[in-house]
């Protein structure tokens, strides 16, 4: 296959449910997937949960079987990258040397995972947890024996996967640069807690600490060395801090974009018919005060990826999907509803010692998000409170008696 009227980029959740979409509202044109891995599309949040725990086979992971898409007419050329995007032309040109002529071409690359700097950063030991091989090599590494393992980065990848190597019985220290973990989308309070489970589990985690570089035997990572000198034991390392948008043959062919690629309200870059959705895409997000910035979630890859699907079906929309996370780690599981930018205020409802406890967000009085460690109610309800813009008395708030849906 040499040319698609709709060529998707990317085999992620959003490229997979762009194509799904696209069949959905009745788009009878040819579509072609480019994946760079060698596998079908796949759940990638239980990667560093439920599949590293051996909880899920990777069959289980699948969004769709390989049947699936013979049936839909969607070919995927797998193992392939874009490596030049001539958006004149409308012609890709990928790493088999090959070449493909597009209609519409939708970005959907996701990220790569950012990378220490530092010396031994590429050291065998030294792993990144964003990939089902990611995950398998890691796995069998533990298989061998490998006991001792440090997770630099205190997001929830860090947290996700420190959580389930601590529940196999493995020797985990986690090192965080900034004063708490989850600083750059929480509360403190949240921070607290999260901090305290983790170490009530056994789990060395350390804050405010920076790595100097990582040590080796001229091959395998044995150590993580401290700024102060100090250094950690380790027969592997797991780098969680953060990805870097996919988007270099975008912004090549003249894309505008600073983190990520910039979309308008419907998802359109500036080259002519060219979309980008996903983590790779830059937006102005209406639950953060109209602020442009990338979200990194499985929810909006989808909803950007239907937003997209639609408006080549010629039912053009603005994007304005409300954002929702979530985290499992040990047997919490957080729900987030909106975006905390800006916030300054925080009211707690419950009480974390119980573990089930929700932290709601305000700016100016008004509700812009909710983190609720085991407490579905809040989570379902207090949506509603984003969505309006609700102003509640803090107090009713507070009192976790009270249904949110009583505060609207």
């Amino acid at each position: 296959m040499d040319k698609a009227d709709v060529v998707i980029v990317g085999a992620g959740h959003g490229g997979a449910q762009c194509a799904i979409a696209l069949r959905q509202n009745g788009f009878a044109g040819t579509i072609a997937v480019i994946g760079r891995e060698p596998e079908y599309p796949y759940e990638r949040p239980p990667l560093s949960k439920e599949y590293f725990a051996r909880e899920k086979t990777f069959d289980r992971l699948y969004i769709r079987p390989e049947t699936f898409w013979a049936e839909k007419e969607v070919p995927f050329l797998l193992g392939v990258e874009v490596t030049d995007v001539d958006a004149r032309a409308k012609r890709l040109t990928l790493s088999n040397g090959k070449t493909m002529e597009y209609g519409k071409l939708v970005w959907a690359t996701g990220g790569d995972p950012r990378r220490l700097s530092c010396s031994g950063a590429d050291l065998a030991g030294v792993h990144a947890v964003r990939t089902r091989a990611d995950c398998d090599l890691l796995m069998a590494e533990v298989d061998a024996g490998t006991k001792n393992i440090v997770v630099i980065g205190g997001g929830y990848i860090g947290l996700e996967a420190a959580a389930v190597l601590s529940k196999l019985g493995l020797n985990v220290t986690l090192l965080e640069a900034l004063p708490r973990v989850l600083a750059r989308v929480a509360g403190e309070d949240l921070s607290a807690f999260y901090q305290k489970e983790h170490r009530d589990h056994g789990v060395d985690l350390r804050t405010g600490v920076a790595v100097d570089c990582l040590e080796g035997d001229g091959h395998k990572v044995t150590g993580v060395k401290l700024a102060d000198g100090s250094v950690i034991p380790a027969e592997a390392v797991i780098v969680g801090i953060g990805i870097v948008p996919a988007v270099g043959p975008l912004i090549t062919a003249g894309a505008v974009g600073a983190n990520g690629v910039d979309v308008d309200e419907y998802c359109r870059t500036s080259l002519p018919d060219v979309y980008a959705i996903g983590d790779c895409a830059a937006f102005a997000c209406d639950f953060a005060g109209g602020n442009v910035m990338r979200v990194e979630s499985v929810q909006n890859a989808n909803d950007m990826a239907t937003c997209v699907a639609k408006a080549i079906c010629g039912d053009e929309k603005p994007y304005k999907a409300f954002p929702w996370f979530w985290s499992n780690q040990y047997d919490l599981r957080l729900q987030t509803a909106g975006i905390n930018l800006g916030f300054d205020q925080t009211v707690i409802r419950g009480n974390s010692e119980d573990r089930s406890f929700s932290v709601v967000y305000l700016k100016q009085g008004k509700v812009v998000a909710l983190d609720c460690v085991n407490m579905v109610k809040d989570y379902v309800q207090g949506r509603k409170l984003v969505e309006a813009g609700a102003s509640p008395d803090a107090d009713r708030l507070a009192d976790k008696d009270v249904p949110l849906k009583e505060l609207l």
